[in-house]
């Protein structure tokens, strides 16, 4: 069966995270997902309680992030950071790991931290994203994260945050759905701008892609699909992923 819009559009995390970004603009985006109907809106965790507020009643999952973008939080703030924005509403959370210990390989406190996430996380019936920040890491630390998210049954691993000094590429993207249990989701962020890539990834067995750039791509998979366009006259971001 051919994939519809609503395959694509589901697809999408609206990334609002730029920190320039006005409330204005955040206002505007929410507004966008809601039109397109996206998947989620990940935004700034300021904003996160008015973003649950607009998006209550409908399929499109308030978001943000924790420890972003450098992971370098301690576990602790990591934690409190989660139970706040559980506490606004949030429903879907983008962790980063603590890079630093990632590549000096003391796996056993980033096991001990993405547990103490994850577990705050499911203990209020919502689902994590684990930010890997693969620009930074070797293969081998790659196939580690996703083994360790693997038995902690997190819902996603994730490539990047959109603000290192790289983002999703094809072969990381398939080296994390091999090495990940059929129960942890992939999701892609930096790069996927077109409907093209989009497809590519998708039939990766990615499930979920950031991007502040949902407008003019959803609006590709339309005009493919033979569907009218969506009228939306709200500004999107002009920078991030």
């Amino acid at each position: 069966m051919s994939p519809q819009y609503s395959d694509f559009a589901k697809m999408i995390d609206h990334s609002l995270l730029h920190p320039t970004t006005d409330q204005q603009t955040l206002e505007q985006g929410i507004a966008l997902a809601l039109a397109y109907d996206v998947a989620s809106v990940c935004l700034m965790p300021y904003y996160l309680a008015r973003c649950a507020e607009l998006l209550a009643g409908s399929t499109v999952q308030a978001s943000t992030t924790i420890g972003f973008p450098h992971g370098g939080h301690t576990t602790s703030m990591k934690v409190k950071e989660t139970e706040q924005a559980i506490k606004d509403g949030g429903q879907e959370f983008d962790m980063v790991v603590n890079q630093s210990k990632v590549l000096s390989g003391d796996w056993t406190y980033v096991t001990a931290e993405i547990k103490a996430v994850t577990e705050a996380v499911h203990a209020a019936n919502q689902k994590v994203k684990v930010i890997f920040e693969n620009c930074y890491l070797e293969d081998t630390h790659k196939i580690k994260l996703c083994e360790i998210c693997s038995e902690l049954n997190v819902d996603w691993v994730k490539t990047s945050t959109g603000y290192g000094t790289g983002g999703a590429t094809l072969e990381d993207l398939r080296l994390m759905r091999q090495h990940s249990a059929d129960h942890v989701q992939v999701k892609a962020a930096g790069g996927v701008r077109d409907r093209e890539t989009l497809i590519k990834v998708r039939e990766i067995g990615v499930t979920r892609v950031g991007t502040s750039k949902s407008q003019p791509l959803l609006d590709s998979v339309r005009e493919a699909l033979g569907l009218e366009k969506i009228q939306f006259d709200g500004a999107g971001p002009s920078e991030g992923y």
